[in-house]
């Protein structure tokens, strides 16, 4: 067996689709969106994400249209958004289905209910959203999903797990 220092799978510079490139240069900060409750909960790591203030504030993203958790998104009609922070890597991984979860993520940390979904208890930053359902639609190869912000619980983002060129950075101090 031998360890390469670059991804086994990532095709050559002239296969990349540039579009996903110039996404990648884009960077953002990783949101975990979890929604349901018991053993009918989901979550997705999100970098395809913006917050619009208005009244109500959303949060506007991009989600796989095959994946579990726009199926409960779309059933409950609310998630938890929480910003990841470095230490959250591995869990970012986890819920982003590249990293192996025995017995599933939310075996990953310990988790609280809310009347929006799961929300990992160690999440100092997050919101409770509801689906706008009118203003979901496909863009692309992609789900464009709008959410209002019903609430905001704020904590310390000194160490932001951000992810840019396909890769999870440490902001500079």
């Amino acid at each position: 067996m031998t360890i390469h220092s670059e991804h086994p799978f990532l095709p050559s510079d002239d296969e990349r689709d540039p579009t996903r490139q110039l996404r990648g240069r884009v960077g953002a900060t990783v949101s975990l969106w979890t929604a349901g409750a018991g053993r009918d909960r989901a979550g997705l790591t999100v970098s395809s994400y913006l917050v619009a203030a208005g009244d109500p504030s959303r949060f506007v993203a991009v989600l796989h249209p095959e994946s579990d958790l726009l199926e409960r998104l779309e059933e409950t009609g609310t998630a938890v958004v929480a910003l990841l922070d470095w230490r959250h890597r591995e869990l970012a991984d986890v819920f982003a289905g590249v990293m192996p979860a025995p017995g599933g993520p939310f075996r990953s940390g310990e988790w609280r209910d809310t009347e929006w979904g799961p929300c990992l208890a160690t999440l100092p930053t997050w919101a409770g959203v509801r689906l706008v359902a009118d203003a979901t639609r496909d863009v692309g190869w992609s789900r464009l999903v709008e959410a209002s912000i019903e609430h905001v619980e704020l904590g310390d983002d000194s160490e932001p797990l951000v992810h840019r060129h396909g890769r999870y950075q440490r902001p500079p101090t």
